[in-house]
């Protein structure tokens, strides 16, 4: 008896993942209406959208920003990508870029939407205190050359708390409170979670959709496939807990995003 109950609650909870997955996409552009304060009367499509990812290192697109990739170009958004280092940490630089390139081509940003940065100040290295005001003076005169609408980034967390994740946050958030974003521009942020809801795959979906965020990105098994695949674009990276890496994200099925808010704070200048 206990088992059948059991198979019941699972089949439940899997059917209830299924519903969230087809109600996504009219959720998501309610959310991204919301965020970019477009009127409630008025519509938006792809062309409205003009989004930058800023990422720290080649692979952060997919290990972290698939779902929300994926989707975006599904909508036919403007999607385009700031990688601040080419992950040359270990002397990979040049394989590293034509591996974010090719993963890029997967997840649907053309070569021509796409700059990587090979700065000496800016190394790929997670010891390495990457200067907040360089970091803002980069993604600022990005973002005035490409007029975006929406920058997504990581929180003050990185997902893995990677220094060089935190210290695109930092930049952003002093960009932010500085009052140097345009007003038509909102900043999203990547929310971290915990290890326990970051390794279950896509059974954590529900918490996703319960809890509290400005915007969530959910894809389903085709999109897992494209995710997938553009990790697996990344061959210098793939050792062997990447592929329990690939199996047990939820990163790799879900983004959720908090809004960075805009106002007067005091922030250390490196």
């Amino acid at each position: 008896m206990i088992v059948y109950v059991v198979v019941f609650v699972v089949l439940l909870y899997l059917f209830w993942i299924k519903c969230i997955y087809c109600r996504h996409r009219p959720m998501l552009v309610k959310s991204l209406k919301r965020v970019m304060d477009v009127l409630a009367s008025g519509d938006i499509d792809g062309d409205d959208i003009s989004a930058l990812i800023v990422t720290a290192h080649p692979d952060d697109e997919c290990m972290f920003f698939a779902p929300t990739i994926i989707r975006l170009v599904e909508l036919k958004a403007n999607v385009h990508l700031l990688c601040l280092s080419e992950g040359n940490y270990y002397n990979q630089g040049a394989q590293r870029r034509q591996e974010l390139l090719n993963s890029c081509a997967v997840l649907g940003i053309p070569d021509s939407r796409i700059t990587i940065l090979d700065h000496k100040k800016l190394p790929d290295d997670p010891k390495a205190e990457w200067s907040v005001s360089l970091v803002s003076t980069v993604i600022v005169h990005h973002m005035r050359a490409h007029s975006f609408n929406m920058v997504l980034t990581f929180d003050e967390s990185g997902v893995s708390s990677h220094a060089n994740h935190t210290a695109i946050h930092k930049a952003v958030s002093h960009l932010a409170f500085s009052g140097q974003v345009p007003n038509d521009c909102c900043l999203l942020s990547l929310v971290t979670v915990g290890p326990l809801r970051k390794y279950i795959s896509f059974l954590e979906l529900p918490f996703s959709w319960l809890l509290p965020s400005c915007l969530r990105c959910i894809i389903g098994s085709q999109g897992y496939r494209r995710a997938k695949d553009a990790m697996f674009c990344h061959r210098s990276q793939l050792l062997w807990f990447r592929y329990l890496y690939i199996t047990f994200s939820r990163y790799m099925f879900v983004n959720t995003f908090q809004t960075i808010p805009q106002g007067p704070k005091n922030l250390k200048m490196y």
